[in-house]
């Protein structure tokens, strides 16, 4: 059974904080070999205050309740699904300073593994900050095996546009994810992290839904100039970000009224992106847009705009954007299961090769 592909569950709570994405994917934790059904549980107003009231907290912080709105919510969703032989538990990160404190996501999988009967994978990411990576992004050696299921044939980009951008590159002619010169990632910077936080401070909405409000501004481009003034775009990847590492960006549209600051900063995400195309090898022949950013069709066009490339939501090529992680978190269980790596030193920086996770089993 071992080398058998299995049904697999993954689940993802992202900084965006929205709610828990869950996914079954028929894999080995090398091919796809098909994707199975999806659900999503929203977190309520009062969920979600509670989650933004921890953000930023450490293991020796209080971080009780939002662990109860973690594990009530995973339950809750993930006990919906049928057939799964193991589940991929990311938990929700609420610190991420791999150079300095380490990272910290809360979730219990051993509870959660108990409550739903199934052997659960969770914690994916201690291992590689604690060997020298950054832990994150974890999803490119999934986005390989994305390339090889579309059967892609050059280069491609995969970019995450969630709380945090990521994006990852990918040669689809090598054989293995962890080969060297298969997966460059990193993040990119900011996405709609900040956008949704000016939306509930100015309008009190989570988010600036269609670009709507974005659409109606202009650009202030001497804001977006001192944006880009930020180091992090000059070093060079693996590298990694926390949710509000460009707090600075609400500060730099402060005067503005709020449809050029919605603007703004929806140019400074694009941004931050096409600066990261730079540090690709080759360019892709697609950029492969996935996260809630694609649908921000200001966002989508600012980048279409700026990139020598074809941009497309995954969706074009057959892949469900909206839950493109959590399934990825259900191929890397199966990895973690079988003893492959989950990142390597082009995906976190890690020194080598490494498969993070621990495995809580029933």
């Amino acid at each position: 059974m071992q080398q058998e592909p299995i049904w697999a569950l993954g689940a993802m709570s992202g900084t965006s904080l929205d709610g828990v994405d869950a996914a079954m994917i028929l894999t080995d934790g090398d091919q796809i070999f098909e994707f199975g059904d999806t659900d999503y549980r929203a977190y309520s107003d009062a969920e979600r205050h509670v989650l933004k009231d921890a953000l930023g907290k450490w293991p020796e912080d209080d971080t009780q309740a939002a662990l109860d709105v973690i594990q009530t919510a995973h339950t809750e969703v993930l006990a919906g699904f049928d057939g799964a032989q193991i589940v991929g538990f990311h938990g929700q990160t609420l610190a991420h300073d791999p150079r300095g404190r380490g990272t910290h996501q809360i979730g219990d999988g051993a509870a959660l593994a108990e409550a739903l009967g199934v052997t659960t994978v969770w914690d994916f990411r201690s291992t590689d900050v604690e060997l020298g990576g950054e832990g994150a992004p974890l999803a490119p050696y999934f986005h390989f095996a994305c390339a090889k299921w579309i059967k892609a044939t050059a280069p491609v980009a995969f970019l995450n546009l969630g709380g945090v951008g990521n994006l990852t590159w990918v040669d689809p002619n090598l054989m293995k994810p962890d080969a060297e010169g298969a997966c460059l990632a990193f993040d990119t910077g900011p996405a709609n992290a900040p956008i949704n936080d000016l939306m509930m401070e100015r309008r009190g909405l989570p988010y600036d839904k269609d670009g709507a409000l974005a659409s109606k501004g202009k650009v202030v481009d001497g804001a977006l100039e001192l944006f880009l003034e930020e180091p992090y775009f000059r070093r060079m990847p693996p590298k990694s970000l926390d949710r509000d590492d460009f707090s600075l960006m609400l500060d730099l549209v402060r005067e503005l009224n709020d449809a050029d600051a919605a603007a703004t900063m929806t140019a400074m995400s694009a941004a931050a992106v096409m600066q990261a195309m730079e540090h690709c090898p080759t360019l892709p022949e697609r950029l492969l847009v996935t996260g809630g950013g694609r649908h921000n069709p200001v966002m989508m066009a600012m980048l279409r705009a700026g990139l020598d490339c074809d941009v497309l939501p995954v969706e074009d090529v057959g892949l469900n954007g909206d839950m493109l992680e959590a399934q990825a978190f259900g191929y890397l269980a199966v990895r973690v299961l079988r003893g492959l790596p989950t990142s390597g030193p082009s995906t976190t920086g890690v020194r080598a090769a490494v498969g993070g996770g621990k495995i809580s089993r029933v």
